[in-house]
């Protein structure tokens, strides 16, 4: 679990710093050429990573439904917003934003099971707590 929530901050952390530099990147090129250096650098990165560990069969690709392989795709769209939204409503606002928007669709995966998920009941506890994450987002805000 502790193993989980570090990579979990870690993540976290990795997002805003990536989201702040890719801005920055976008002033000088443009933003999808941000987004396309982006998702060129994670490639490479992750490659080496992958050369370095070898955990896993490159033959599993063919296993993997159509659907989930796209999941990277999300990446450019993803890169786009973030750096437009920072660009306009700041960098705490946006990551704000973002997690709300995080947590919302993950209610709805969970609450139906998306992506192979298995289905999760969402109760009071947990629509309050995302209740209270958007007012304190509008409290900063304001």
């Amino acid at each position: 679990m502790i193993r989980g929530i570090i990579f979990a901050f870690l993540g976290g952390a990795c997002i805003t710093l990536q989201g702040v530099a890719n801005a920055r990147i976008s002033e000088d090129i443009g933003t999808w050429q941000a987004a396309t250096v982006t998702q060129l650098t994670g490639f490479v990165m992750a490659l080496l990573i992958y050369l370095f560990v070898k955990d896993g069969d490159l033959g599993g690709f063919r296993k993997v439904k159509p659907l989930y392989l796209a999941g990277g795709a999300f990446g450019a769209v993803i890169i786009y917003s973030e750096v437009t939204a920072i660009q306009t409503i700041g960098v705490t606002f946006t990551i704000s934003a973002l997690l709300i928007a995080q947590l919302c669709v993950t209610f709805l995966i969970d609450t139906f099971g998306g992506f192979g998920r298995p289905k999760s009941k969402m109760g009071a506890p947990q629509f309050i707590g995302l209740a209270l994450m958007i007012g304190g987002v509008l409290v900063m805000k304001l």
